[in-house]
């Protein structure tokens, strides 16, 4: 892989030098190419100047370039290379990683004739005549002959049985020219058209295919392309008689209309009536292997053939212009194509397709726990992530792209339904699909009714879908292929013409669903992509390659993958090659309330199960994941409705009731109880590996223990002949109780499966996290559970408590991560213990930041139920609620606590928080979550923070809520706005829209003392916008302004104002563009800042004239304590001097 600098050298280089004309041209091939999308496309032109047709912006408009180019290399290097005339990839320059090698049985190359290397050679000299240059022509002709060679493989082979390449001779060059017709042109200008037109009619019916390459209007030689086809049928009837015996070449249309459509080449049958091969994978760059290619089809002529194989136009782009706005652009569609009838479908392949919709409607009618699909069935909304790029000052060095986390009014803005997960939002299709989700949240169950809706005639665009359960995959082997994968392991039924249904999903790979499902299950993915699939044939792979594959489309190029994985674990390093990503959400209140009256027919159970969650806060907030929502539901269908007993105050108290009760229904059918300690073992071993699978030495468990397994909802299986662990929560409780009841289980291996151990590399994600909370709940568990057998003493369990206990007491929380914070928090929880909850509060650091940790409604309960102690503690925090999505309803409890003094959120969930409280009137708690909330230091790096800023400088001015038109009760509009001292403008790259909209929110800063505009390329015109508004901000004391572009314009407009800066002490403008003129403006107003300590003007452009300027105002500018001004403009001997005559002049 080239590095990101040589690729934003080389796109810097066609920008510099390229004609406007050529540029534009470039611009359109990266569009058509899909390196970016048709906005990204109309944004570029806001770097040049439509009038002049020059760029203004040159090196901003190269990096916006380089970038994509350089994210989608293989697509982009050609058209590069184009653009800066070479035909040829510089290997010295540039080094691939894992070159792509095509399958040796793959043989439908386009070759590049040479003839057009005679006909556009750069180096031929300028003729008077068309007989000079016809004997030029001859003369190359003659020269090439011996070197020339056509990549069309020949039937023959060779003695060691491989396919050999001829030479092409060029005869039919040398008839060419020998044509009479063409010796009676009378300008250069008409022989070259002539030979052009009869090269381009060989294009489709000589020995060699060949590319022509046409001339634009500038005279520049674009990328090659393929030309048109149709021609004269007296030209058609004289090249017939001149054609060679041996086989020609025929192009074949795709069966399937694309928006690129994919040609092949074969050899037509000599005699008799023609066959068209039908290509088994028509998608973009899908080729098939030759043995699979048996089925055939009537075709129709030569001719007829060849007048259909054009392709359409490609889209042309709208190029911006000073009369057309950004809003007024329309972003160029795709050209309509006349829709190419669908393919026949085998009536063995129909028939197998019906079987296998029956088969699915059958399987996922039913969800887990009995429950059938249609009725309990919970429709919950997903969410639309996206991915950008980081920017700031280290964006050059930080190009890889990261999830962004939504605030909760954004995701709320972006849920969608399941009738969109395939749905294309734009012009480019969405092969890629992740979705996302907490374990419990209903991953699974949403990919069983995308199954069920298809089985029962939705998502009509895809003919056959295949769904694989990682959790009963073995990734260890490595005897599979393509069509095993997909027909052996899936959930699809047994296929008697397993053949014929292969081959069709080969022909049409985009009309094919392939879900992973549990995607955490298939080990780790160190090096997946390294190593994967390149043939539908080959048997020797294993899961992982042919995944990896699919993933990187070089196998059955062209189908829909999806694939369901939790956030914190296998696919998150993956997320920036993937389409889309949509995020399951958990149920909200209303979705508790529908599930529990779908659970419990009769009114009065739906009001007494209602209740009794409701009454339950922690097992309310618990409900709001479906898994553990469908547990509480089962413990209330055993419980009595009249009795009044509990709910469960804990995980581990609901997952060991949920256990019990299973198993006592267990016992009354079979009339004795069954001991499950060998499962705990199984599932201990499972978690060591990661995986939900039995490993295959532990499947020879009796039968007896395998069925209570099975009806207890502990296990599952798949085709009756592969077990599994069924739910994440219900292993890892099996195996903490085995690490915590097992006398082979030491202090030291259970202390290492916990958070205690916060120097350990967390590799299991949600695994680990699950486990943690269980051994702590089961270690201070009262009862003790009646199903297992081989229990340890009780002095050993309370070793085992001691053990944690004292970790507890040496743990440092200010030190862990946001995330693992939060599980410290859960895991005290968990123990139900008042004097270790009191011992957490008491150490927990002031500045409480959860700050990129996900928090879920039971999340924000648990804080806030421990945090509750703080008050007889006589603890104050400052927490902070960034990028953590959480609720509405949970940022209301924990803003009410009187343990919090200050706090910050998203802006939007702040606006809405205030919105909620002044709507129901709770002026009291209106008033306190305006005077907690802070915003300092505020960091922009995007323009929706910059437009959150000012929504909150607008209610600050208007001293009213956006949808409220009374006003507020504070008269001093919102103290956060008023009290804010740091602002730091981190783009990274010039923004004029940001950058004024900056400009309109400063004014309202009043207490703003430190302002960071470093690295974002900013110009005069930005420097003097600044200058207008200095004077408004009165108590500002540091402004950094390095590493911009400020000359001497941009200079002398900021010196007017720094004049009147009065309480300004520290000023940085090193790294900019500043000559002599700038720098003596500046030394006419140093004396006037009376507050100035540190002035820091290095690596400027000024020369020891400026120096000097600068130095004589020193002299005049007493309070001022040191000067920083070296850079290589400036004589060694000069700056010496200069430091010798005043010591405040540091060195470099």
């Amino acid at each position: 892989m080239a590095s990101f600098q040589e690729v934003l050298r080389e796109v810097r280089k066609v920008v510099q030098e390229a004609h406007p004309d050529l540029l534009t041209a470039f611009l359109t091939e990266l569009l058509e190419a899909e390196v970016f999308s048709a906005e990204y496309y109309q944004s570029l032109f806001q770097c040049t100047d439509p009038d002049l047709g020059v760029r203004t912006d040159v090196e901003d408009l190269a990096r916006k370039l380089a970038l994509p180019v350089w994210q989608t290399w293989d697509n982009s290097k050609e058209i590069l290379y184009s653009a800066l005339g070479s035909l040829e990839d510089p290997q010295d320059d540039f080094v691939e990683s894992e070159p792509l090698t095509p399958d040796p049985q793959l043989l439908d190359l386009v070759p590049v004739s040479w003839f057009e290397e005679l006909l556009f050679r750069p180096d031929l000299p300028e003729f008077e005549t068309p007989d000079a240059y016809f004997e030029s022509l001859k003369e190359e002709c003659d020269a090439l002959d011996a070197e020339a060679e056509c990549q069309v493989p020949l039937k023959e082979e060779n003695e060691d049985g491989k396919r050999t390449k001829r030479k092409l001779s060029a005869s039919l060059f040398e008839e060419l020219l020998s044509r009479p017709d063409l010796l009676e042109c009378d300008s250069i200008d008409a022989l070259i058209e002539s030979l052009k037109d009869e090269f381009e009619t060989l294009d489709a019916e000589a020995e060699c295919p060949i590319l022509v390459k046409e001339e634009n209007e500038n005279g520049k030689k674009p990328k090659r392309k393929r030309p048109a086809v149709e021609r004269s049928s007296r030209k058609r009837r004289r090249l017939n008689q001149k054609k060679p015996a041996t086989p020609t070449l025929q192009l074949i249309q795709p069966i399937n209309g694309l928006v690129r459509p994919t040609y092949v080449l074969v050899s037509p049958q000599s005699g008799g009536p023609l066959y068209q091969i039908v290509p088994l994978s028509p998608a973009v760059g899908a080729v098939a292997p030759v043995e699979l290619s048996r089925t055939t089809q009537i075709m129709s002529s030569l001719s007829d053939t060849a007048s259909k194989i054009q392709p359409p136009s490609p889209p042309t782009p709208v190029s911006p212009s000073k009369d057309k706005t950004p809003q007024d652009y329309s972003p160029p569609s795709t050209p309509l194509r006349t829709q190419e009838p669908r393919p026949e479908i085998p009536k063995r392949v129909e028939d197998y397709i019906q079987k296998l919709k029956s088969h699915l409607k059958d399987t996922y009618s039913v969800m887990e726990g009995g429950k059938k699909m249609d009725s309990h069935y919970i429709d919950t909304r997903l969410v639309q992530r996206k991915l950008v790029i980081q920017t700031g000052k280290n964006a050059n060095k930080c190009l890889e792209k990261e999830l962004v986390v939504l605030s909760d009014s954004e995701r709320r803005k972006a849920m969608v339904d399941r009738s969109h997960v395939f749905q294309n939002c734009g012009p480019k299709p969405k092969p890629l699909i992740t979705v996302l989700g907490k374990t419990g949240l209903g991953k699974s169950t949403l990919i069983q009714r995308l199954a069920l809706d298809w089985s029962t005639g939705g998502l009509a665009q895809f003919q056959f879908v295949f769904l694989l359960n990682c959790k009963v995959l073995d990734v260890t082997k490595s005897n599979y292929d393509l069509k095993t994968l997909l027909f052996g392991l899936s959930s699809a039924p047994d296929c008697k013409d397993s053949e014929a249904a292969f081959k069709y999903v080969l022909a049409n790979p985009n009309k094919v669903l392939i879900i992973f499902d549990s995607f955490d299950d298939i080990g780790e993915l160190e090096g997946l992509l390294q190593s994967s699939a390149t043939s539908v044939t080959d048997n020797s792979y294993t899961v992982r390659q042919l995944f990896s594959g699919l993933f990187q489309k070089k196998i059955l190029s062209g189908c829909t993958l999806l694939v369901a994985t939790r956030p914190k674990d296998a696919l998150n390093h993956l997320l920036r090659k993937v389409d889309s990503i949509l995020e399951i959400c958990c149920f909200s209140p209303k979705d508790i309330q529908f599930y529990v009256s779908k659970c419990f027919v009769e009114a009065s159970k739906q009001e007494s199960a209602l209740r009794k969650i409701q009454n339950q806060q922690y097992i309310f907030n618990l409900c709001s994941n479906p898994l553990l929502c469908r547990f509480t539901c089962f413990l209330l269908e055993q419980d009595n409705p009249e009795d009044d007993d509990t709910l469960p105050s804990t995980l581990t108290d609901l997952c060991q009731r949920v256990l019990d009760h299973h198993l006592e229904l267990r016992d009354k059918v079979q009339g004795s109880k069954q001991d499950i300690s060998q499962l705990c073992n199984m599932a201990w071993d499972s978690f060591k590996t990661c995986s939900s699978l039995l490993n295959q030495d532990q499947t020879e468990i009796s039968k007896q223990l395998m069925d209570c397994g099975l009806n207890c909802e502990i296990l599952a299986s798949h085709k009756a002949q592969v077990t599994y662990f069924s739910s994440l929560f219900m292993q890892n409780f099996l195996a903490a109780m085995f690490l915590v009841q097992s006398k082979d289980i030491n202090e030291r291996t259970l202390v290492a499966q916990t958070i205690l151990n916060h120097r350990k590399k967390k590799v299991c994600g949600e695994w680990q996290d699950i486990l943690q909370r269980f051994i702590l709940g089961l270690l201070y568990q009262k009862a003790t559970p009646h199903y297992c057998g081989a229990l340890q003493s009780f002095n050993d369990a309370q070793a085992k408590r001691k053990t944690l206990e004292t970790q507890l007491e040496n743990l440092k929380p200010g030190e862990l991560t946001p995330g693992r914070l939060l599980e410290l928090f859960h895991c005290v929880y968990e123990t139900s213990k008042v004097r270790l909850a009191k011992h957490l509060v008491k150490k927990l650091p002031e500045n409480l930041s959860f700050c990129g940790a996900q928090l879920t409604p039971v999340d924000v309960y648990v804080v806030w139920h421990l945090l509750q102690h703080a008050k007889g503690l006589k603890r104050t925090f400052s927490v902070d609620l960034r990028d953590t999505c959480v609720p509405l309803s949970g940022l209301k409890e924990l803003v009410a606590l009187s343990c919090i003094t200050s706090f910050r959120a998203p802006t939007l969930d702040t606006i809405d928080l205030w919105e909620d409280l002044h709507h129901n009137s709770d002026e009291v708690s209106l008033k306190n979550a305006l005077d907690k909330f802070t915003m300092d230091p505020f960091k922009a790096s995007q323009l929706s923070h910059l437009d959150n800023l000012g929504l909150l400088v607008q209610i600050h001015r208007e001293k009213k809520l956006p949808m409220r038109e009374s006003e507020l009760t504070l008269e001093d509009g919102i103290p956060a706005v008023r009290h804010l001292k740091k602002l730091e403008y981190e783009f990274g790259r010039n923004e004029p829209e940001a950058f004024l909209k900056l400009i309109e929110i400063l004014p309202a800063l009043e207490s703003l003392q430190h302002l960071d505009l470093e690295n974002n390329i900013l110009r005069d015109s930005e420097a003097e916008k600044l200058a207008g508004v200095l004077n408004s901000l009165s108590s500002l004391r540091i402004l950094n302004l390095s590493q911009n572009r400020i000359g001497d314009a941009g200079m002398e407009k900021l010196a007017q104002s720094l004049a009147a800066a009065s309480s300004l002490q520290k000023l940085s403008l090193y790294g900019n563009e500043i000559a002599d003129s700038g720098a003596e403006n500046l030394a006419s107003v140093l004396p006037a800042m009376k507050s100035l300590l540190n002035l820091d003007v290095k690596y400027n452009q000024f020369t020891d004239i400026g120096a000097k300027k600068l130095s004589m105002a020193l002299k005049n500018s007493p309070s001022l304590k040191s000067l920083q001004m070296w850079n290589n403009s400036i004589p060694l001997g000069v700056l010496d001097h200069l430091r010798i005559q005043d010591n405040r002049i540091t060195a470099p």
